[in-house]
This record gives C-alpha cells, structure tokens and sequence, in this order.
C-alpha cells in the first residue's frame, strides 16, 4: 500500500500543486490527501512570527492527530515598502482570514503612492514535513517580483493577480508591467513559484517516504 501524506491544507489549489510534484517528478508510493479527507481535529492557531514556525505547528499537529506523515506550508507576501508586510499576516492582512479580494485591495490602497521602482516583494514559502517517528524538516523558498497596480488574471488565488515575477516582468528600470501569477499557466507557475522551490527541496525526503509503502 501507498505511504500516506496528509497535507495540512483545504486549499484546493495547493493539494492539486503537490499532486502535480509527485507526478513530475515520477515520486511513487505517495497517496495525497487533504485536511478535508480525514477526519476533523483542533488545528492551532497560526501565531508563529515566522513562517517556518507556523507550517513546523501545522504539520506537528497534523501528524498527531492523524499518525500520518504530514506536510504543512505557510506562505504569504513580503513587500520591500512595507519592510516585510504583510508577511505571515498576509492571510488576515484586511483583518478577515481569507479574504483575498479585500487583503488584495488593502495592500493596493497601502502602495497607491509608492512608484514603481519602489514596488519590489517576494513571496515565500515555509514548509514543513513531520513524520510519525518524530523527525522534523523545514525548507524555504522564494520567488521575487513586484506589485502591480490593478489585479490582473484568474488562474491564482491569494496575492497571485497584482504580482508581476522577476522572470516575466517586461524589461525596463522599474517597471512593474508583464504578466501576474495569476496569468501563467499552471505549468510555468510550478516551475517558478516560491512553494514550488520549497517543495523541489523536499523530493529526496518524498521518495524515500514513497519507498516505504508496501
């Protein structure tokens, strides 16, 4: 039988990511599941001042809840004006968890005056791996870019329509033009994103999870 992986998330669109790694990347012996496929437990709060501290709770909960292997992410938006902000409050950044419309349009008013040079960020992304022996992992990525003024693409969620990657960006001193996150196709997304780096760091550990299925 297939090792199972619990992923600590009810995001569609991250359990569909990780399910594409694994077939990339050819990883067998791996069955991924999501939060809403096992049974419900208490899940901490997100009150880590890190985002490594945040996803190492969510998959240290996971795993003991469930005695499963369990993979957690926590991720959100550094902007450079904003010395950091949101950062690991960039889930809650309008004061409602998850409302991406309005955390999008609050950082957007935030940035109203500040040009374009001046409007570089990053997105990253924590995550950790916690396994029923006990043994912990905590990787990070990042993917750099800058905000756009207007949101832009449907293809994302979260911050993905204002943020213009460096790869994509138009060429030019400052400019913040080219296509979002929101606007690449889901293949030159997980090519380049910043949970897509932090998950490329992790498959040595996958395969060898995947090798102890029987």
């Amino acid at each position: 039988m297939p090792t199972t992986l619990l992923l600590a998330s009810r995001n569609a669109k991250k359990l569909a990511e990780l399910r594409r790694l694994m077939v990339t990347e050819a990883i067998e012996g791996i069955d991924v599941v999501g939060l809403d496929e096992v049974p419900p437990f208490d899940e901490a709060p997100e009150t880590g001042e890190t985002f490594e501290a945040n996803a190492l709770a969510k998959a240290v909960d996971g795993c003991a809840a469930t005695g499963l292997a369990c993979l957690a992410d926590d991720s959100g938006l550094e902007v450079d004006a904003l010395r950091g902000m949101p950062g690991v409050l960039s889930a809650r950044w309008s004061g409602r968890h998850g409302d991406d419309q309005a955390n999008v349009d609050l950082l957007l008013g935030q940035l109203t005056d500040v040009p374009d040079e001046r409007r570089g960020g990053a997105f990253v992304s924590a995550c950790a791996v916690v396994t029923p022996d006990g043994a912990q992992t905590v990787v990070r990525g990042e993917w750099r870019g800058r905000v756009a003024r207007a949101p832009l693409g449907d293809n994302g969620f979260g911050y993905d329509p204002i943020f213009v990657p460096d790869e994509d960006a138009d060429r030019g001193a400052g400019t913040v033009a080219g296509r979002t996150a929101a606007q690449l196709s889901a293949a030159e997304k997980d090519a380049l994103s910043h949970r897509s780096r932090a998950l490329e760091q992790l498959i040595p550990l996958l395969r060898e999870l995947g090798s102890l299925g029987g």
